[in-house]
């Protein structure tokens, strides 16, 4: 089957997102692309770009089956300005949307984004959710919104966008057996190994995980430091600030060289911990999870989703409900861990086999069977 792919915004999970899962799908994937740079020109003007780009290969004889585009494209305006390509199905993948990514001030969105959101997600025939976290966070906020609006018929969109939402996650990419092979060879006592990774932004919270490990440096706990993640131009100030502070309990700090010294860094440390006031779905929890991290994540966003496979009585040691509980449970495991005992009083794997359903070779086959399905239900119809 060959699948047309349009993506805005090539970069980043978005780009990763592709990457993976066309090195191993089985259909063909055709991908129309744009750079990672200026996301509002993109939204804006990607439409254009692509209706023209698949014009011209249209008058080259290229044919579809079915279209997939991510949430930076505005569908509808794909739609019309190639009438020429009708009744081809399509699905539209959500990695975020513009109505609930957080902003600094509320003031500072910008709703015609959200509108782009609404209309795409109406015109696609499926909406793919990468978590039901992130579906239920924008219906419900989209109903809130659109309940203050002037009666139209745009009220009834969530309603219809629910009716073919599916949730289909991100993948992820599992550790190698080598990086495994250092974690299993450890136990002896030392001290604990905390791990921070994700975007160097202010909806990651920042601040609150250092509070805490502030806290634990005041109270004398032993532990080490890996930050990992990309810095912006504009990341907050408290990163190079803490690493003047603690410069003496840092073992990784920022970006890694490359992906071997990514899955050393994650099998090196005993603990991942998210303060996130922002996340639809989690790759960077997933993948230290898949590495043997011991989680310990906010019991809200997409976090107690991700966990869904753990029995409860194990998720519930993962998840945390106030900074108190997450310092609580940060000394009570450096105590273990000092000890020369795991952080995991159960199987230590529990986290890696939580995260099968996540790894590639399992999503890229969900994606797939989803284009079929989509493109066998539009045949049908015609």
């Amino acid at each position: 089957m060959r699948v047309l792919v349009l993506e805005p915004f090539y970069g980043g999970s978005h780009r990763r997102f592709l990457d993976r899962w066309r090195q191993g799908s089985r259909h063909d994937l055709d991908l129309l692309t744009l750079s990672a740079h200026h996301w509002k020109w993109r939204m804006r003007h990607g439409a254009v770009d692509f209706a023209d780009q698949a014009r011209e290969l249209m008058g080259q004889g290229a044919r579809w089956d079915v279209l997939f585009c991510s949430d930076m494209l505005g569908l509808a305006e794909f739609r019309g300005l190639l009438p020429s390509l009708p009744g081809l199905p399509s699905v539209a993948y959500f990695h975020e949307n513009q109505l609930t990514y957080p902003v600094r001030e509320e003031r500072e969105r910008d709703m015609h984004f959200a509108v782009t959101n609404l209309t795409t997600a109406l015109a696609a025939d499926e909406i793919w959710w990468n978590s039901a976290f992130h579906r239920d966070d924008f219906l419900g906020a989209a109903e809130r919104w659109l309940a203050r609006m002037p009666k139209s018929r745009l009220s009834q969109a969530p309603e219809r966008i629910r009716r073919k939402s599916q949730v289909v996650p991100q993948g992820i990419e599992m550790p190698p057996e080598s990086a495994l092979a250092a974690r299993r060879a450890g136990g002896d006592p030392r001290p604990l190994s905390i791990l921070w990774a994700g975007r160097w932004e202010f909806d990651k919270n920042p601040e609150l995980f250092f509070q805490v490990i502030e806290r634990l440096e005041r109270r004398g706990v032993d532990f080490r430091l890996n930050v990992l993640g990309e810095s912006y131009r504009q990341s907050p100030e408290i990163f190079e600030q803490v690493r003047t502070r603690l410069a003496h309990r840092i073992d990784r700090w920022g970006y890694q060289a490359s992906r071997d010294e990514y899955w050393q860094a994650l099998c090196a440390s005993d603990i991942f911990v998210s303060t996130a006031d922002h996340e639809f779905f989690g790759v960077a929890a997933a993948e230290a999870i898949a590495a043997g991290c011991f989680p310990l994540l906010p019991n809200r966003l997409a976090y107690p989703g991700l966990l869904s496979a753990m029995p409860e009585s194990q998720r519930r040691q993962h998840l945390y409900d106030s900074t108190e509980v997450l310092e609580q449970r940060l000394v009570a495991l450096a105590a273990r861990v000092a000890e020369g005992q795991g952080c995991w009083a159960e199987d230590p794997d529990i986290g890696r086999k939580a995260m099968a359903p996540y790894a590639w070779s399992v999503v890229r086959h969900r994606l797939d069977n989803g284009l079929e399905r989509v493109a066998g239900a539009s045949a049908l119809l015609e």
